[in-house]
């Protein structure tokens, strides 16, 4: 017998109650991992069956995805995880230059005592974690560091933009299964482990700019460190893309 429904979408198996709003963090977290590769279909049903509910989170799950650029929906084919366009992909990181300075700026002037708590203890657990080389524990703390200074601005529209950009980078320039050479007259990548601590130190100095409600100083610090990440990315290749399409229609598109 499948799960019973509730009338907010909510999905309640085996006594759990599963969200949608859960359905779509397992399915956006699985199509940024490249479980679910850009341009293959996303059916309802074996989604509903992976994840142990009923179509309805699924279809709202959908929703939301396709309106974060997640997902789009194909005529004839239903829904498909996205594929960004070339402009897309570079757009993402030329949007993620502006808006983190002014997110860290809103932080400076705006966050509270708890948020403080919590930066403080992530850049400790973060310094600790990269002085000791174990950098597979980084990425989730480097992601809580970076959603708590988006809170700490104050602004939940503001907020909820840096958290998705941050998701779709991390999807569109998904690091490749094996290091990739670089080609000649390129930039070096830098060393993993170095840049760890380096990037923590400068998480430090961020926050500790945001302490002192120094606008500007957090400003310019997340600047520079938005642009030493972004120069990373930019080091990859994004994930298969289109071709960009110069148009003056762009209804059809989603950003």
């Amino acid at each position: 017998m499948g799960p019973e429904m509730s009338g907010d979408t909510t999905a309640v198996q085996g006594g759990r109650r599963i969200s949608a709003h859960a359905v779509c963090t397992a399915i956006r977290d699985d199509i940024v991992s490249g479980t679910y590769q850009p341009g293959s279909r996303l059916t309802e049903e074996l989604l509903a069956r992976r994840y142990g509910v009923s179509r309805v989170p699924v279809r709202e799950a959908l929703r939301t995805l396709e309106s974060e650029g997640f997902v789009t929906t194909r005529r004839h084919a239903g829904a498909c995880v996205a594929q960004p366009s070339e402009r897309e992909a570079a757009d993402l990181l030329d949007i993620r230059a502006l808006l983190e300075p002014l997110g860290a700026a809103r932080a400076a002037q705006r966050r509270t005592e708890a948020h403080l708590k919590v930066l403080r203890g992530l850049v400790r657990l973060g310094r600790e974690r990269a002085q000791h080389g174990r950098l597979g524990e980084l990425p989730p703390l480097g992601d809580w560091f970076h959603e708590t200074l988006a809170q700490a601005s104050g602004s939940p529209s503001l907020a909820a933009m840096l958290v998705q950009l941050r998701r779709k980078t991390a999807w569109v320039y998904a690091p490749a299964p094996a290091p990739q050479p670089v080609p000649p007259g390129s930039a070096r990548r830098p060393d993993p482990a170095a840049r760890a601590v380096e990037s923590w130190a400068e998480h430090g100095a961020l926050v500790n700019a945001v302490a002192r409600g120094d606008a500007d100083r957090a400003r310019a610090l997340a600047a520079a460190h938005t642009e030493r990440a972004l120069a990373e990315y930019r080091l990859r290749r994004p994930i298969p893309v289109r071709a960009s399409k110069h148009s003056v229609n762009t209804a059809s598109g989603r950003n």
